[in-house]
């Protein structure tokens, strides 16, 4: 009972701590300032880093000097139009809102979903979340806000369910079913180093070399964050009238209406059915880059290297149908004022990506982020742990340093030339099996680090649909609470993994 009022007053402090946070703008904003001062310290005392992956011996760029004005002035601008959530956002955000303004996504949610049974949704939403990161950072964007309104069809907490969608997309990041891209990303990398250590051809790092544990991982952690929703975060959560909510958005549906649904509901059919033909037989499952060889593979095609497009149209094409059959829409005009309208809503989040983008490239310009990482894998490797301790440790190293870098192949590109020799050599353990152990610290902390911008795209969206009060308080403490827990959880259950002697992967 003490031990729960003590972790009770600790994700209330953290939620406090972070509700006092500025606007997401202005604490970028403050980042970037508080790195440009750091950068100049740095550079002043001499400090530089040298990057495993270049092997190269690279001083911190300072950006008050010629070279940080020069930098500033040549890529303001393309540090914005090139900030990857800023196209993927906007784009999203107006397939979507054919659907939202419509009323068609209202109408599925009163009319379809509303007999799902609640218990089984957060388990639903956090393991259609896991695989959908074979859509990569598409996922981050759809699944949480899509989340909110099944758990409100549903009679449950919509904030909670953005919270419980967000969780098994970013903390269940590096789990699937599926083999995706971010395998084959890592494995590229843990080959390069493989072969610097070992020497060419010596070990073969496959892009299949984690997949039977993150399979497994894929059921604990949609378990794991299910549960922890339903029992620990879900009675954390404010006071919600769903029932008035829902009241107020049930309505009776005409017949026009009726079929206007199952036209769009058509058209969404054909488009399925359409993009599949495609992949299976047309240009869509060609591997990126090899058009003229004709190489056909699910993972690095065309469909999954440009699934933003394929998505549009997936929301855009049922919603126009909707709209025009319900006669919610009047023609081009009436499509063209909709997309206007959604838009100026977005004033807010453009502030907010031109803030984040300039941080983050600073951030990787003045090279803070290779020090902190590379300094940080020195004193790990000074402790001089083996075995089980060194797994752990080196899991955890992971985690904290995911919390202020959040791009799993840049950490990797860094850590690989230092661990893959180093956890070889001190406790006998492969690259396959070094990259398992980065990916698992790498995935947990992804859901409650305040760097990561999808984080403040949910808030905000949450604050348009649901409570225009909620803070970020509300979503890191929980999602805190959700990370940490799964952790632990997916450490013991690599332990016990590991003690039955069961494969990684099919090498």
């Amino acid at each position: 009972m003490v031990k729960e009022r003590k972790q009770l007053k600790l994700l209330n402090l953290i939620e406090r701590g972070c509700d006092k946070l500025p606007a997401p703008a202005i604490l970028f904003l403050l980042l970037f300032l508080i790195t440009a001062v750091l950068s100049a310290v740095l550079s002043m005392l001499h400090v530089s880093v040298y990057n495993p992956a270049t092997e190269i011996e690279t001083p911190i760029n300072n950006f008050f000097s010629n070279e940080g004005l020069y930098w500033f002035l040549c890529n303001m601008v393309t540090n914005f139009t090139t900030f990857p959530p800023l196209g993927i956002v906007l784009v999203m955000s107006v397939a979507v809102g054919f659907c939202e303004q419509t009323g068609m996504i209202e109408m599925i949610l009163n009319e379809k979903l509303k007999h799902i049974y609640p218990p089984l949704l957060p388990y639903a939403v956090v393991f259609i979340g896991i695989l959908g990161n074979l859509a990569s950072d598409t996922a981050c964007i759809v699944i949480p806000p899509l989340a909110g309104l099944l758990f409100l069809a549903a009679g449950r907490h919509p904030i909670g369910g953005m919270i419980c969608g967000y969780a098994g997309v970013n903390a269940g990041f590096s789990a699937n079913l599926f083999i995706a891209g971010t395998d084959g990303l890592v494995a590229a990398i843990t080959q390069e180093a493989a072969n610097d250590f070992f020497g060419e051809n010596v070990v073969n790092v496959d892009i299949t070399c984690n997949w039977y544990f993150m399979a497994a991982s894929t059921f604990l952690c949609t378990i794991v964050i299910g549960l922890v929703y339903t029992k620990l975060v879900e009675p954390r959560l404010a006071p919600y009238d769903v029932l008035g909510k829902k009241k107020e958005e049930v309505k009776a549906y005409s017949p026009q209406e009726r079929k206007a649904l199952f036209f769009a509901g058509i058209s969404m059919l054909v488009y399925l059915v359409v993009v599949i033909a495609a992949t299976i037989w047309g240009p869509l499952g060609i591997v990126v880059g090899q058009e003229k060889i004709g190489t056909r593979a699910f993972v690095g095609s065309y469909l999954l290297k440009n699934l933003i497009p394929v998505l549009f149209f997936f929301f855009a094409i049922p919603g126009i149908v909707f709209g025009i059959g319900s006669g919610a829409v009047k023609g081009f005009q009436g499509i063209y004022q909709l997309m206007v309208k959604n838009m100026e809503k977005m004033g807010g989040f453009l502030v907010f990506c031109f803030f984040c983008a300039q941080f983050q490239k600073l951030f990787t310009w003045t090279h803070i982020d290779s020090l902190i990482s590379v300094n940080g894998a020195n004193a790990l490797k000074a402790t001089g742990f083996t075995g089980i301790n060194l797994i752990v440790v080196f899991i955890l190293f992971s985690s904290f340093i995911n919390i202020f870098i959040t791009s799993a192949s840049a950490k990797w590109s860094i850590f690989a030339p230092i661990f893959v020799p180093m956890m070889y050599m001190a406790g006998g353990f492969g690259p396959a099996m070094t990259q398992l152990f980065y990916r698992i610290g790498d995935s947990a902390t992804n859901c409650f680090t305040p760097i990561m911008p999808y984080l403040w795209i949910s808030l905000k969206d949450a604050q348009d649909k649901y409570d225009p009060n909620v803070k970020v308080g509300t979503f890191v403490s929980n999602l805190f609470l959700i990370g940490m827990i799964l952790l632990v959880a997916w450490i013991l259950f690599l332990i016990g993994w590991l003690m039955l002697g069961l494969p990684i992967g099919p090498a």
